[in-house]
Formats: structure tokens, C-alpha cells, sequence
């Protein structure tokens, strides 16, 4: 796994996300467990609203980019969390037997002025389904520790 720190996000930077599709059950259990409104606990509820068909919650859709983030980059990376998201714009539903994808982009980064030894980086997620439409859009900001400085965080 690579070890990226915060020298390997420069601006223009992308970071392709794996495939992963949402099943009814998946769906179903996330809306049980966090966001019980009836187009995302059953399909008839779903293609009666605006939807059009069981769909995931909004938060779902964060909570699978959240992972595919993870698998793009963050795992493998001096990071130390994250202060925020700028914006979250849920654009399309996602619906059972979607297939989402994307990318996250590195818009611009710049060294903290009160702890040096941390990077700030500024993203952009795009979340697309198999038909390419674009889902969901996130901006935020992810800290990364510089090269060389010595650090105890999640990963090691």
C-alpha cells in the first residue's frame, strides 16, 4: 500500500474510487438503523415518491463515498482526520441495484500555519452511478501529516 503524505497532494491530483453497488437489502438495513423514512425502508413506498424506487438515503451515499475515499487514498496515508466538510449535494437518488463510482480531485493544499508539521488538503468527491450520472458532490478538507515528521495515528 502506498504511503502518502501530504508532498503527494498536489493540486489536479485524482483519485479513482472502486466500484460498489447497493443492494435492496444494504439499503434496507442502513435506513432501519440511521434514516427509517419508507422510500428507503420499502419499494413500494419508493415508487410512489419522487424517487422513484427504494432509494438510499442521502447519508448512505456519504457513508459508501466515506469508504471509497478510504479505499482511494486515505488508507495507506499519513492522515489525521478531518476539521469539516464544505459542502455535501446529494444531486441524483440512488437506487437498489446501483452501481457507484467516481473520483475525488485535490484542489489545493497548503502547510498549517499553527501546527507545521501538518498539511491541509481541499477535495473534491464526485460520485457517479453506472450510467455515469453524478450522484452525489462533496467538498472538504482532509489533514495530512508532512513527510518526515513523526506522528502516532490511525494508521500506524
Amino acid at each position: 500500500m502506498a504511503n502518502y503524505t501530504f508532498e503527494d497532494f498536489t493540486p489536479g491530483r485524482r483519485f479513482d474510487f472502486t466500484k460498489r453497488t447497493l443492494t435492496a437489502d444494504a439499503i434496507i438495513a442502513f435506513a432501519g438503523e440511521f434514516d427509517p423514512q419508507p422510500m428507503h425502508l420499502d419499494e413500494e413506498a419508493g415508487r410512489a415518491s419522487i424517487l422513484g424506487g427504494l432509494a438510499a438515503s442521502g447519508w448512505h451515499t456519504s457513508a459508501v463515498m466515506m469508504r471509497m475515499l478510504y479505499e482511494a487514498y486515505i488508507n495507506g496515508s499519513t492522515s489525521e482526520g478531518s476539521p469539516g466538510v464544505d459542502s455535501m449535494e446529494w444531486k441524483r437518488p440512488v437506487l437498489a441495484g446501483d452501481t457507484l463510482g467516481g473520483h475525488c480531485t485535490v484542489l489545493d493544499a497548503r502547510v498549517s500555519r499553527s501546527r507545521p508539521q501538518i498539511g491541509i488538503v481541499r477535495f473534491r468527491a464526485e460520485v457517479t452511478n453506472q450510467r455515469g450520472e453524478t450522484v452525489a458532490i462533496c467538498e472538504y478538507i482532509n489533514m495530512m501529516r508532512l513527510a518526515g515528521k513523526e506522528a502516532t495515528h490511525a494508521h500506524g
